[in-house]
């Protein structure tokens, strides 16, 4: 067996033919690092149910991707555990292959948004224990141009907060950090103009902000992207905020989203499978709460049902 620099492997494999393979990536930076001190249990819970587990911490930005691209191939199970980012990393992989082994997540990050609205655990043992015993639910994937996200891609106001915020400030401040950070931007609003073209139309509009998601939890809170929202049903929820031309109706669309009630007067919200967003000037994206690159036309499409992950039985 080959031995990759960093990695162990374990389960005896050459006596038991039948062991599920797994891949194993973890973020050691992600959170506060609260997956170190029950890294073995974690281990030895795969191992005692059946799985040869390969373990691999990431090394950079990027790794968590590269390596899935790479080796998924080689494993009946993908298990990443990490914020957000790093499950977005192995859903991008993941989707540029063709034969794509079940996901494990195990949410160690600062907000884990996509964990929320699957109703991932956030407790490390009972995650373990969702791998082991969990069983597969088909999810929705967006793509966006040529590139694959999870739960959000957004522009705009205070967009790029997630990504622009410091992973020691991350650490020790949890969801406060971001607050703290979107403060300080507060007097540098950008708008844009846009067009917009979706499944029932078009929008000509100037927008301070606009996010298109298949999530119950943006930056940890839960229910602004709209009632009724289904992972699998093969649409987004898209919600465009409109330019606010004084204090009194930037109130308004403030009230609006605590409310998750959207306000025709000052945003527009709708479902779409597929929306197309042109602009004459490049607009900056975050992609799952990671840079997701400027670009003056973006096009994001909605994959159906496109990976399936290991969530909690449903109680009979």
């Amino acid at each position: 067996m080959i031995m990759y620099t960093q990695e162990k492997v374990y389960g005896d494999y050459c006596m038991d033919f039948n062991m599920k393979k797994m891949l194993f990536i973890y973020n050691p930076l992600s959170g506060r690092a609260q997956l170190k001190n029950k890294l073995n249990d974690v281990i030895d819970l795969f191992v005692k149910n059946g799985f040869e587990v390969t373990v691999h911490p990431t090394q950079d930005k990027l790794d968590a991707m590269n390596q899935v691209k790479n080796r998924a191939q080689n494993f009946d199970y993908i298990v990443c555990s990490g914020g957000d980012g790093t499950i977005n990393e192995v859903v991008d992989a993941l989707m540029q292959i063709d034969e794509r082994p079940i996901i494990g997540y195990m949410p160690t990050g600062t907000v884990n948004d996509f964990a929320s609205s699957h109703k991932l655990f956030k407790d490390i043992i009972k995650s373990a224990n969702t791998v082991v015993s969990g069983e597969p639910y088909a999810f929705d994937v967006g793509k966006f141009n040529e590139e694959y996200f999870t739960y959000i891609a957004a522009f705009g106001a205070f967009t790029e907060v997630a990504y622009q915020t410091p992973q020691q400030s991350k650490n020790m401040l949890g969801r406060q950090a971001y607050i703290l950070e979107g403060i300080k931007r507060l007097a540098n609003l950008k708008s844009y103009k846009m067009k917009v073209e979706y499944d029932e139309g078009q929008i000509e509009d100037e927008f301070i902000f606009g996010m298109v998601t298949n999530s119950n939890s943006i930056g940890g809170f839960k229910g602004i992207s709209g009632r009724g929202v289904k992972l699998n049903d093969g649409l987004f929820e898209v919600s465009l905020i409109k330019v606010p031309k004084n204090p009194y109706e930037l109130q308004m669309i403030i009230n609006a989203l605590l409310k998750r009630e959207p306000d025709k007067n000052y945003m527009y919200s709708f479902r779409t499978s597929k929306i197309k967003f042109m602009c004459d000037e490049n607009v900056e994206w975050t992609l799952d709460g990671e840079y997701g690159g400027s670009e003056k036309e973006v096009v994001v499409q909605n994959i159906q049902q496109a990976l399936s992950i290991l969530r909690p039985k449903k109680e009979k």
